[in-house]
């Protein structure tokens, strides 16, 4: 590791002089492109019509650690004595000196797997993009990777499957966006350089640290394992207790994060400019806070402006692409779009902005099926309303199965959510904020962020008191969130008399043709539903001209 006097501070962070002197003399023309690799040249960035008029895609983060059906973070978690995920991993896999998690993906065939099929039935329930998984923390490529051996196409399934998605998505004229989580291999891996601490093996340590020369004769002769767990690094401060804080994931200085290597930053810039240039995504999501690495290397503000400046050179001077990140302040939100993971925004946020968000595990859990705990169609459509409202995108995941497929509940609840969204999906794509985004007790319990989001499920649930409004030329779209009492709603944000409400001349119910009894006053807009509608449990939308 460098030497850490050896660097300089740049843009408020500190950078090793080689890292940026080897990137300086790389890309000598920096200066003269239209973005450079800084924050304040990255702010004339504008959010593209197409996301912003798309509000809903569908992401499949999918990758080797659903392949054992046990939840999110398994790559971790099975070198984690005592943990649900290390006792499985003993029972169903063995001893993790023995068989780590690069034999689990040598376990992973992908063998259902069916792009077409499953990007044909998302693009029916109304979604505008698809985004795939690119890598995890877990560091496995799952495209044909020039700068990195572990990938898929030469190890687990030997098929390149963002290819596969990419090609299915583009024939269903879907925007196309891949998602990219390795910058935190470096760290997340540091589990594996342990031992037991009880029992029969202790001392004797998992495969964290095996090196090339230990495949001799094994499946993975030829193949060097710290290229997968680059794990010949001291650990982090607390690493062995399993206490790391927010700080070390976000590389804080003084934090005692490991700080990473000039040689693992840039092996991950090549691999994601690889990617950009080889696949042409419309849309890259950064699993990190800003941007990778940042800001211990500036790769991340690097690999930005390669794929900004790449999109604008190919759509005559526009930028046509969107990088998402997480915890933006509020320089970085005009750079980049702030994406919330499994939370929400209190408020119509002034730029586009997205929630992402899972029915059940961010990978594959066999237990979550198992125990009926899935989202219901009702509660992600309440999420879609509600973001949308806000002037955000859904992007929605829908676990699949290690071997590819989509089991029989998941089909179910994205079937129930295509239903809906074949009456009612004119009010969501293409739409703007109103004056407000809504009314109703929900709005009025406001939960803090933890870390990325994570309020989502915290607030007062929806109800038919609550309203969320849309706009789309002259109509205005009025969600009743529930079932309205009696089948009677009354909506205060249109009485007469207040700046933003307008005379009401029309009123029509989406996928009713009867006609609608209803009375605007100094109260509000009362309106009677029909006697089809109002006794369904679903989101009723109220078209108003």
């Amino acid at each position: 590791m460098m030497d850490r006097r050896s660097a300089i501070k740049f843009l408020g962070a500190t950078i090793p002089v080689l890292f940026l002197s080897k990137f300086s003399s790389a890309t000598p023309d920096w200066a003269k492109a239209p973005f450079n690799p800084n924050w304040q040249s990255l702010e004339r960035y504008n959010v593209p019509d197409w996301f912003r008029d798309a509000k809903f895609g569908i992401w499949a983060h999918w990758g080797p650690q659903c392949q054992p059906e046990y939840g999110d973070w398994y790559g971790q978690g099975m070198y984690k004595e005592g943990s649900d995920q290390y006792n499985y991993h003993l029972e169903k896999y063995g001893h993790p000196s023995v068989f780590g998690f690069k034999d689990v993906i040598h376990t992973w065939k992908a063998e259902k797997w069916d792009p077409e099929q499953l990007v044909k039935f998302y693009r029916k329930i109304g979604v505008q993009y698809f985004m795939a998984m690119a890598n995890h923390h877990d560091n496995l490529d799952l495209y044909d990777s020039t700068h990195h051996a572990w990938n898929s196409t030469r190890v687990g399934p030997k098929k390149d499957i963002i290819k596969g998605w990419r090609d299915a998505a583009k024939r269903q004229g879907l925007r196309f966006g891949v998602s990219v989580h390795a910058a935190h291999a470096w760290t997340w891996y540091e589990p594996a350089q342990l031992s037991d601490k009880k029992g029969g093996k202790v001392g004797v340590a998992y495969d964290g640290k095996a090196t090339k020369k230990d495949g001799f004769g094994k499946w993975w002769d030829g193949m060097d394992p710290q290229e997968l767990y680059v794990q010949e690094h001291a650990l982090s401060q607390n690493a062995v207790s399993g206490n790391q804080t927010l700080e070390q994931w976000d590389w804080k200085e003084g934090s005692g994060v490991s700080i990473p290597s000039q040689k693992y930053n840039h092996n991950f810039r090549e691999r994601t400019v690889d990617l950009i240039d080889k696949y042409h995504p419309d849309l890259v999501y950064f699993d990190d806070t800003a941007l990778p690495l940042w800001p211990v290397s500036s790769v991340g503000l690097d690999i930005t402006s390669h794929y900004y400046n790449k999109s604008q050179k190919e759509n005559k001077g526009v930028v046509d692409v969107v990088v998402t990140g997480k915890l933006l302040d509020a320089q970085q939100r005009k750079c980049l779009v702030w994406d919330i993971e499994r939370g929400h925004s209190q408020k119509i946020e002034p730029i586009p902005w997205q929630t992402c968000t899972c029915i059940g595990s961010w990978h594959y859990d066999k237990r979550i099926y198992d125990r009926d705990q899935y989202k219901s169609a009702l509660t992600v459509l309440q999420t879609l309303v509600d973001v949308v409202s806000k002037n955000g995108n859904l992007l929605l995941s829908i676990p699949l199965r290690g071997d590819g497929s989509l089991d029989d509940k998941a089909y179910k609840i994205v079937s129930e959510i295509g239903d809906w969204m074949a009456v009612n999906q004119e009010a969501i794509i293409g739409t703007r904020p109103w004056h407000t985004f809504g009314e109703g007790p929900a709005q009025q319990f406001s939960t803090h962020f933890d870390g990325p989001g994570n309020n989502e499920g915290k607030g007062i649930a929806f109800s038919g008191k609550d309203v969320r409004f849309t706009t789309k030329g002259p109509a205005l779209y009025a969600f009743i969130m529930g079932s309205p009492d009696q089948g009677k709603v009354k909506i205060s944000s249109l009485a007469n008399g207040l700046q933003q409400a307008k005379r009401i001349n029309s009123v029509t119910v989406l996928g009713s043709n009867e006609e609608i009894v209803f009375d605007q006053d100094q109260t509000g807009l009362s309106v009677v539903l029909p006697k089809s509608i109002h006794k369904q449990d679903s989101i009723i939308v109220i078209k108003l001209t």
